[in-house]
């Protein structure tokens, strides 16, 4: 997910709105989550988000839960997003 941080004017600034939001969708959605690039940029940020399930219609849904989360968190615009889907016979 890339993400845009336009209130963001230092990197400690933008590690509070980007930990907020990976606590927030740790706790809430049971995903895991990594900021994966974009590090040294104070305004962008890319994060992997993570999810395991049964069946990819559950996946599919938590992702999206993701995304709307993502949406709504303050200080954070979605610039775009990206899902891959792996199953056990990949």
């Amino acid at each position: 997910m890339s993400l845009r941080l336009p209130d963001c004017d230092s990197l400690k600034e933008k590690r509070s709105v980007i930990g907020t939001l990976s606590s927030a969708l740790r706790s809430k959605l049971g995903v895991a989550v990594a900021e994966v690039d974009h590090q040294d940029l104070h305004r962008r940020a890319t994060l992997g988000v993570a999810a395991v399930a049964d069946g990819t219609y559950h996946v599919r849904r938590v992702l999206q839960s993701v995304e709307r989360r993502a949406e709504c968190h303050p200080g954070v615009e979605v610039l775009d997003t990206q899902v891959e889907l792996f199953s056990p016979e990949e």
